[in-house]
């Protein structure tokens, strides 16, 4: 029995002493992860001091702003420039305000315009040789080539300078756009100069334009334009037909895109020009 103790006995303690020592593994284990655990305590709570600065300087710059107005802005002159000024004894003096100018109309204009051009021409025009229609986007002056032409040519006569140059000293001062139409009846002509009525009409509006250049109108306004015979207003079959068929015609327009608007709706012709009466 006892030498059953004494084999048992070393082993014994051996067992012991093993059992006492395992502490020391959780131990280390233990003092292994706190320390990593620091050290990721440590990198998270270490500051950028650059991202700091700029974080610090945004928030002081936003703190000190000023408040902004909630009163609201003055365009122009302030209200109290309009107020009434007190006299010498305190009464407030009354406000004199300028009325406004009226607008003028497109067809007011056009009103002024053809009665200045009655005015100049209404020698002519009570001959029968010039005719002055307006309407609201335009006025006409229609003259028979009679006095500027001679059959078959687009050389001006002697006797087309005076009333051509009145009409352009009317033209001149205003800043509308111009139209000059060339108009010939339906008898053929065909030569060297002019092959056809188209090259006729559109040498005598030419030559109109040419003279409107030299008495001063911008010509940047001025457009020349050859319609032949295919425009006519009266019977080719008669005299006075004919003769009324051979024309030039200055269109002022109220703007360059009248005409364009109304032959685009085609109201071209049914705007009815009327005519323009003298100023009394």
């Amino acid at each position: 029995m006892n030498a059953r103790r004494q084999r048992r006995g070393p082993a014994a303690s051996s067992d012991e002493h093993s059992s006492k020592d395992r502490w020391l593994v959780s131990y280390a284990d233990f003092i292994t992860l706190l320390f990593g655990f620091f050290v990721v305590m440590y990198a998270i709570s270490s500051v950028n001091e650059g991202k700091y600065r700029v974080l610090s300087d945004t928030m002081v710059a936003a703190f000190n702003t000023p408040p902004k107005s909630l009163e609201p802005v003055q365009v122009g002159k302030p209200i109290e420039n309009f107020a009434p000024q007190p006299d010498a004894l305190g009464v407030p003096k009354p406000i004199h305000l300028e009325p406004p100018k009226p607008v003028e109309l497109p067809s007011q204009h056009m009103i002024k315009i053809a009665e200045q051009l009655t005015a100049s021409l209404k020698p002519l025009i009570d001959k029968d040789l010039i005719k002055v229609n307006r309407n609201n986007l335009w006025v006409e002056v229609e003259i028979n080539t009679s006095i500027l032409f001679s059959s078959g040519s687009a050389d001006m006569e002697e006797e087309a300078f005076a009333p051509l140059s009145k009409l352009a000293m009317v033209i001149k001062d205003l800043p509308n756009y111009v139209d000059v139409e060339g108009h010939t009846d339906n008898f053929p002509i065909k030569n060297a100069v002019y092959p056809s009525n188209w090259e006729l009409s559109a040498a005598r509006a030419a030559s109109v334009v040419h003279l409107f250049v030299k008495q001063g109108v911008a010509p940047e306004r001025l457009s020349a334009i050859g319609y032949g015979e295919y425009r006519p207003i009266g019977d080719n079959n008669s005299i006075d037909g004919r003769r009324a068929n051979r024309r030039v015609r200055v269109v002022i327009l109220a703007d360059k895109n009248a005409r364009r608007v109304a032959r685009i709706e085609g109201q071209e012709n049914s705007i009815n020009a009327t005519p323009a009466a003298a100023s009394p």
